[in-house]
């Protein structure tokens, strides 16, 4: 009995210690990333339960952000918050000390939240402010239908934080549920599962189940409804734009197939779009379920719906592998625009896909040289250690990033190449990687185990690009090429040759003026083709940059530009223009549109746009 009662022991006090260890090892190992005060290997939020109130009369979203925490024995929880005023914070139900850590003008504040080992969840008491970063309040006057306010945020990269108290890095995968409640006349929608009609009283509930990163969290709110495409694809957006956005996209579905046939089978049951106001500062961002898309993509003829082929390519380049840190960018952008090249030669030929490859490789020459005096900047690998995140998305990231597995692509032999990314989505699906994991694989999986060497350090470690570089070539480039000098020569051009034109066709001819083209030359191709008031918004944004780049005004073009500059928020157009403005030593003419159009944009264009001008806010 004596023995059996100690052997019990034995057992009990070796269950224990065992027990105590599992408890002290996380589930996964984090790496170090210096754009979050998280410590995830210490105690890391796993899902989060959100129940907020949108209220568009004081601009300000409030309630609860509650976490479900894996608790490596920890006696604290560190969460990155930005803008947000605290209430109370409560541990497992019961009220707890928290406090915020000094301000960091990029980064916000440590949220300090004081739990046990045995705690289990937490929960956040908040609401939002008017320095909230991520949050863009829309007055009706400033929607397509004039009718009713509109909310979007846009979380990437570490804007998150400013309207949910969060785990802020990318590494940090959770689930989430969310009951939102918003003006019975308007509709939410979120990167989750989503509604398809309104509900009578404005409550709406949303799941995420699969775990998305933190800046993959987004809400839009507005007077919208849905159309579907297919059973698994369709459109949100503002009424007088539903039947516009369901013809450009009716693509959809057979984006859809052809990814899942490149690839493997998408992995987040639903993909729509929603096109939000003109203010939305990026071409598109590839929330899970819902893609957030400007409306400058909507040009009648579905001619710029590769962004929706980027989005959705992003479905297992980003969003299913995702960059552990904003240093490892390159790995959501490279591959995006590889698999978005992939997925337009597929529904729409080989010249067309080499037509945007060419813009793209254009796209990296110039970022290029705007980057000649910090050469560390054009590495793939990047340092942003102290630097906003935002320094890194550019470019490089996409056609350096997209150059380098092209390039990879055309070494190893297109079969190949593509069993090897499709096993690669497969194996990492639902996780985050780096740069260092990404070229062991690399090396074990595709060049070591078919004899293969490669310049991977040169191409990823080291500025510029290497000379093994893949050859982009078009046809149809050079045709348009060979007009636009015989133009130059003549001062004649045959509108014929231009008739069955692809706007990248137009994009191209126009960046390809010469720098001494003179304003006469201007004006007749204005009038022949009417380029100052042209419907697509790239060939338009191209035209403008090119009109001050060579002093042209006729055909009221400083007027369009305004406009332009007034209405649209989407920062690589407007810092286009902007830059030509600045390069063109005419920054003051810059800075009087500006002024009227700031309170227009979104914090992520302002914060771009006040650096290139110099601006300083009264």
């Amino acid at each position: 009995m004596k023995k059996a009662l100690l052997l019990l022991g034995c057992v009990i006090l070796l269950f224990s210690s065992c027990q105590k260890a599992k408890k002290q090892t996380p589930l996964m190992t984090y790496i170090e990333e210096p754009h979050s005060f998280a410590k995830p290997n210490e105690a890391v939020i796993t899902h989060l339960d959100l129940d907020i109130k949108v209220d568009f009369d004081t601009e300000i979203i409030s309630g609860t952000a509650s976490y479900l925490i894996n608790n490596n024995d920890a006696s604290e929880i560190i969460l990155d918050s930005k803008f947000l005023e605290i209430e109370k914070v409560q541990a497992d139900g019961t009220d707890t000390n928290f406090k915020l850590g000094a301000f960091d003008s990029q980064l916000g504040n440590p949220l300090k939240i004081a739990i046990k080992p045995e705690t289990k969840r937490i929960t956040v008491f908040y609401k939002t402010t008017d320095k909230t970063e991520a949050l863009q309040w829309l007055k009706p006057q400033q929607t397509a239908d004039k009718a009713q306010p509109f909310l979007f945020t846009q979380g990437q990269a570490i804007l998150t934080r400013t309207w949910i108290p969060i785990q802020d890095s990318p590494q940090i995968r959770v689930t989430y549920n969310a009951k939102v409640a918003v003006p019975a006349q308007l509709m939410a929608v979120m990167s989750a599962e989503n509604p398809k009609t309104k509900t009578a009283d404005g409550v709406y509930n949303f799941k995420m189940t699969q775990p998305i990163s933190p800046y993959l969290i987004a809400i839009a709110v507005g007077d919208i409804a849905y159309k579907p495409i297919s059973n698994r694809t369709g459109v949100y957006a503002e009424k007088s734009m539903l039947d516009k956005a369901h013809f450009e996209f009716s693509d959809m579905e057979n984006m859809v197939a052809s990814a899942e046939k490149l690839y493997g089978k998408y992995a987040w049951e639903q993909f729509d779009v929603i096109v939000l106001p003109p203010s939305f500062p990026f071409g598109g961002m590839e929330n899970p379920r819902l893609t957030f898309a400007t409306p400058t993509v909507i040009a009648g003829d579905k001619s710029l719906t590769s962004l929706i082929a980027h989005e959705l390519a992003h479905s297992w380049s980003g969003n299913l592998v995702t960059n552990a840190t904003w240093d490892d960018f390159w790995l959501n952008e490279g591959f995006t625009v590889y698999f978005e090249m992939r997925i337009m030669e597929a529904l729409y030929g080989k010249d067309r896909a080499n037509m945007l490859a060419r813009i793209g490789r254009q796209d990296l020459e110039e970022e290029l040289e705007g980057l000649k005096d910090s050469p560390n900047d054009t590495k793939l690998k990047l340092d942003l250690n102290g630097r906003n995140p935002d320094d890194g998305m550019n470019s490089i990231a996409y056609d350096k990033g997209y150059l380098f597995l092209r390039t990879l692509e055309e070494t190893v032999g297109r079969e190949k190449f593509d069993v090897f990314l499709k096993n690669y989505f497969e194996s990492h699906a639902f996780s985050t990687t780096n740069t260092e994991k990404f070229i062991k694989y690399l090396n074990e999986n595709l060049l070591e185990k078919n004899g293969i060497t490669f310049n991977t350090e040169e191409w990823i470690y080291q500025p510029g690009i290497p000379e093994n570089q893949a050859i982009i070539v078009s046809d149809k480039f050079e045709q348009v090429e060979s007009i636009v000098q015989d133009f130059v020569k003549t001062n004649n051009i045959d509108q014929e040759k231009t008739n069955n034109w692809t706007p990248q066709e137009w994009v191209h001819f126009v960046r390809n003026f010469p720098e001494d083209m003179n304003t006469e030359q201007m004006q007749l191709l204005d009038n022949t083709f009417n380029l100052t008031n042209s419907n697509n918004s790239y060939i338009a944004m191209v035209w403008y940059e090119q009109a001050i780049n060579h002093d042209y005004h006729g055909n009221n073009v400083d007027e369009k530009i305004e406009t332009f500059l007034t209405e649209v928020g989407r920062r690589w157009y407007v810092s286009t223009i902007y830059k030509a403005f600045k390069r063109n030593n005419k920054t003051d003419d810059a800075l009087v549109i500006y002024k009227k159009a700031r309170n227009n944009y979104h914090s992520v264009t302002v914060n771009t746009i006040d650096a290139m001008l110099g601006f300083v806010s009264e």
